[in-house]
């Protein structure tokens, strides 16, 4: 049984998304969200966690209405589904997590309009069951979420200095220096504008294009 559930085929819809298939550096799906919420790793953890629980139960209950939904009201029904789940997700931050809540704000309510989330609705959960749904909406929503985080390492580190608030290049203590600002270095301010992750994000779509000639286009 469980071989069947974590076949090849059902391996492939974690993998894929994770490498040659990444929603956001190979389909180019959700780029608002790399450039408004990477600031900091620990808003993209969050959001990256949001996405990864929406489309995952997305995928799943729409698979399980499949064959219940009339045609002609398909994206409808999708987005109250996606909606209700970005209630429930926006409800428990506010919660468990007010100051993250916060920093996020309206960007938990853009998740409904998500480009990754209503692509996979309509082009893998309509057409299949409720497992495979649910494998394709976490490989999914992995690939988005670590690529959010990839790109807040990188400009949290460097544009702050810290990473999930820890400070890394020197002495956090008021008045004292240590480390590489006692060196000179000075934060890359440049770092935390919106700008500055979309040419973060241009770069490892570069990095992942000169590794796979697949992703290559002919010219």
């Amino acid at each position: 049984m469980s071989e069947s559930l974590f076949s090849k085929k059902n391996r492939k819809l974690i993998t894929d998304p994770l490498t040659d298939n990444n929603p956001v550096t190979v389909q180019v799906l959700g780029i608002c969200s790399a450039l408004a919420i990477t600031v900091q790793v620990n808003q993209a953890i969050v959001m990256g966690l949001s996405v990864i629980f929406v489309t995952m139960m997305g995928n799943v209950v729409i698979s399980m209405l499949r064959n219940l939904i009339p045609s002609r009201i398909r994206i409808i029904v999708q987005l109250v589904v996606v909606a209700a789940l970005v209630i429930v997700v926006d409800q428990v931050l506010a919660a468990f997590l007010p100051d993250l809540s916060a920093k996020l704000s309206v960007f938990v309510g853009l998740i409904i309009t998500n480009c990754i989330i209503m692509g996979r609705l309509e082009a893998f959960a309509m057409a299949n069951k409720p497992w495979p749904s649910l494998l394709d909406g976490f490989g999914n929503g992995l690939g988005y979420a670590g690529l959010l985080v990839l790109v807040a390492v990188f400009r949290e580190l460097f544009g702050s200095g810290t990473l999930l608030g820890f400070t890394i290049f020197g002495n956090s203590l008021p008045g004292e220096e240590s480390g590489l600002y006692a060196m000179g270095y000075t934060n890359n301010n440049m770092m935390i504008l919106p700008p500055m992750a979309l040419i973060i994000v241009g770069v490892i779509i570069w990095v992942q294009r000169l590794r796979n000639k697949e992703l290559q286009e002919d010219h």
